[in-house]
């Protein structure tokens, strides 16, 4: 354990061994570092040119970066620079210990600080579960510095949706669980059969119950009623969202019972999304990128290859 600064606090950071990242399979990419704030240091992977312009992967709870591994090598390949952070709490990035750590405010500044780091703009965003919640506050607040969104199986909560009993069931699993097997929820939300192998390097990140303040906290932080903390953020957040005009694109799947309709909103309430192309991913679960990864690849060369830019 290593001590850091979190804001004006001082908190305790883990940060995972290497040795718990060896030999994960079809992921060989090294880790980037950067610092975030406070000597907090951000984890992520890239391939493809320097020069080209940039796609960001953005994972949600409770997966990393891995989860983007039968994406990354095609879009890279097409020549675009492919940047996939593991958020803080996940992945090969450090991990406050502390639940309190934790607040959908501090992942939104993070993320922030970890794009204004690697001065990145003229982004294409691809952004799933937690990774909208997060990437779509940024975008909200910084629409210049994007070029194109993708959503997959994700949302933008403000508290004033119906009620999802899934949604309450999962955060009192995550609260009050002893148990937390990462491996085992993936299989969950995932059509296909994951190899040992795989869902070992899920649960990697996460060597004993110390290192899992991130993925037992996110689930607490959703906006489920007009009372939460972030609720006026993302009312204003979505404000910004209805205005944004350059394409912006859905792309969920048919199995999951978690987002099903949430692109439908997107659709109508979005102005970038009215001319834009959608897909919906057939026999996938809520974890589109291990079910279907290749598919959703496909649909974003195909996109960002039109020559109406749409």
């Amino acid at each position: 354990m290593r001590p850091n600064r979190l804001s004006s606090d001082s908190a305790a950071c883990l940060r995972t061994p290497a040795g718990r990242f060896e030999a994960l399979p079809d992921f060989d990419y090294p880790a980037v570092c950067t610092d975030v704030g406070g000597g907090v240091q951000m984890a992520h992977v890239e391939a493809g040119p320097r020069g080209g312009r940039p796609i960001v992967l953005m994972h949600g709870e409770p997966t990393w970066g891995f989860v983007y591994r039968s994406m990354i090598r095609p879009l890279a390949a097409a020549g675009y620079r492919v940047l996939v952070p593991d958020l803080i709490g996940f992945g090969r990035s450090d991990k406050p210990v502390a639940i309190a750590a934790h607040s959908y405010r501090a992942h939104v500044d993070w993320v922030r600080a970890w794009l204004d780091a690697l001065g990145l703009s003229d982004i294409t965003l691809f952004a799933q579960d937690w990774g909208a919640l997060i990437g779509l506050r940024l975008l909200a607040e910084q629409t210049a510095r994007f070029a194109r969104v993708f959503v997959g199986n994700g949302f933008l909560l403000t508290g004033d949706e119906p009620r999802r009993p899934l949604i309450f069931a999962w955060r009192a699993f995550a609260r009050y669980s002893p148990v937390f097997p990462i491996g085992a929820m993936l299989q969950v939300g995932t059509r296909r059969w994951l190899s040992r192998a795989e869902r070992a390097a899920y649960a990697a990140p996460f060597p004993d119950a110390r290192y899992m303040a991130g993925p037992r906290a996110l689930p607490r932080l959703l906006p489920l009623s007009p009372q939460d903390p972030e609720h006026a953020a993302n009312r204003a957040a979505w404000a910004s969202l209805e205005r944004f005009a350059r394409p912006f694109h859905t792309c969920f799947s048919d199995g999951d019972p978690v987002t099903r309709g949430g692109d439908r909103v997107f659709r109508e309430r979005v102005a970038g999304a009215g001319a834009a192309r959608h897909c919906t991913v057939p026999r996938a679960g809520h974890f589109l990128q291990e079910d279907a990864g290749d598919t959703i690849a496909r649909f974003m060369l195909a996109q960002l290859r039109r020559p109406d830019d749409r």
